[in-house]
């Protein structure tokens, strides 16, 4: 699945409405990144993830551009969430992830997480 859940997902989110996410480095909250991302977008129904969406030219070069990430929603603090929640039709404790950016290619890098079992 080279786009992830761009095609499939539950519910999208503006890149301007989702602003409380970034830097997701700040964020107080499991966030997945790279292969770790993908691992956790595979294992998830796309119809229980929410993308974050461009709104201008800008938007999508800074989404493109970005790590591909997902975060656990039941994990984001409930101000974050009763954001997120503002801008969805649907009530947010129905999507398991939010997801950040696209896979543009499949991935040969590694997690040294998956070794860990070894």
């Amino acid at each position: 699945m080279l786009n992830g859940h761009f095609r499939s997902a539950g519910a999208s989110i503006e890149h301007g409405d989702a602003s409380v996410l970034f830097p997701v480095e700040e964020l107080d909250a499991t966030v997945f990144q790279r292969r770790d991302a993908e691992l956790a977008l595979a294992d998830a129904e796309g119809e229980n993830v929410i993308v974050i969406a461009p709104t201008s030219l800008a938007s999508s070069y800074f989404l493109t551009q970005h790590t591909l990430t997902a975060i656990p929603i039941d994990e984001l603090a409930p101000g974050v969430r009763s954001t997120l929640a503002d801008a969805l039709d649907t009530p947010i404790e129905a999507f398991d992830l939010i997801q950040i950016g696209k896979w543009v290619t499949d991935s040969l890098d590694h997690s040294l997480a998956e070794y860990t079992d070894t």
